[in-house]
């Protein structure tokens, strides 16, 4: 009898703690724009894929940041050198579903210039079907022949209301599966995704004279709005707003260097300290998911995207639920405030384990 007590009790204790049993893994489906190397995309895979507690069924890769080929070319490459290549990696939307670069150019010479443009950015502009020579090695495995709409279509059905969809980019991968199959967002576990911006209290240039600008809602705003009025049962949103209380440190890079972990080198290898580090956008997104403790307060409000095509087009739009238009907007639990440290700590921590093998 002692003997079962204690197989019971050890058997909880790592159930409870998100080490244990395989089909104790929550699942997800990150849906991301993959730019790289390094930096806040990559990153973010290497997060939800360091988890024992997580089960990444795969990556959909949609344009934003950089062109959706070459960001598959870098998740490719990042999967072989941290030998997970067993997750799909399923291209997804070139391009948004209206917005177009022509027009965001002539948009930018009326209302005023972005800080930052993704794909689309002068400063490293090429051609959509342009894969530029990757710092970290060209791939040799393919990505999924399947697309990311069907994709993420089929996973949902065959986990029912157990898959999690991951957004950290734009949302025209998801807009499309909504389109194809009304059941798509009802039968997802949940919607969890970093974009969107209100107040953000910082003085970084980029939001001060347009605090409800976000790069990920600018790129398609078409798509950001439909997902949002879906029929979601959950929907968790990491704003600009608490993102640019994040930074990855040259003291963080340090500790994770002493570690020879794959993800851990990959990490050092490219971290941009010649830039101060950066914020930790969807790396907080993701880590908040895995722990939702790491979040110390949330508002919850009705939110959408402005498509009018006027100056404030692509803007994050909130009420609360006293004066909501009649619009559509699902309410969202919108994350305030976190604790750094532990978050920080869990990003580290993270980066120096031994990346879980394929099916543990």
């Amino acid at each position: 009898m002692k003997n079962r007590k204690a197989c019971f009790g050890l058997a909880f204790l790592l159930i409870s703690s998100g080490l244990g049993l395989a089909q104790q893994r929550r699942k997800v489906i990150i849906n991301q724009d993959c730019s790289g190397p390094g930096g806040s995309n990559m990153q973010t895979l290497l997060t939800l894929i360091q988890s024992p507690r997580v089960e990444v069924l795969g990556i959909t890769v949609v344009s934003g940041n950089q062109w959706r080929d070459e960001e598959v070319a870098h998740t490719l490459r990042l999967l072989e050198l941290i030998g997970r290549t067993d997750i799909p990696v399923v291209p997804g939307a070139v391009f948004p579903l209206v917005h177009r670069r022509d027009e965001a150019q002539l948009w930018q010479a009326r209302y005023g210039k972005v800080a930052f443009a993704g794909a689309w950015d002068d400063r490293w502009w090429h051609e959509n079907d342009v894969i530029p020579k990757l710092l970290e090695g060209q791939p040799t495995t393919k990505p999924a022949e399947e697309d990311a709409a069907h994709f993420l279509i089929r996973m949902v059905h065959k986990y029912p209301h157990e898959v999690t969809i991951y957004e950290g980019g734009p949302m025209t991968n998801l807009a499309l599966a909504n389109a194809i199959d009304p059941h798509f967002a009802e039968l997802a576990e949940a919607l969890v995704f970093m974009g969107g911006s209100l107040s953000p209290q910082t003085r970084d240039p980029e939001f001060i004279s347009t605090p409800r600008h976000e790069f990920n809602f600018w790129f398609d705003p078409e798509a950001a709005k439909s997902v949002l009025h879906a029929p979601w049962k959950r929907i968790v949103c990491t704003p600009t707003d608490i993102s640019v209380k994040t930074k990855i440190t040259d003291a963080m890079v340090a500790e994770i260097n002493s570690s020879h972990s794959p993800a851990a080198q990959y990490v050092v290898k490219f971290f941009m300290a010649d830039q101060g580090g950066s914020y930790m956008w969807d790396e907080l997104a993701a880590a908040a998911w895995i722990d939702p403790s790491l979040i110390t307060k949330t508002e919850t409000r009705l939110m959408s995207v402005d498509i009018d095509q006027g100056a404030a087009y692509g803007n994050t739009l909130t009420w609360t639920d006293k004066d909501k238009p009649q619009l559509g907007a699902q309410p969202v639990e919108i994350q305030v405030d976190l604790d750094l440290p532990r978050f920080n700590r869990m990003f580290v921590d993270l980066m120096k384990a031994p990346t879980p093998p394929p099916g543990n």
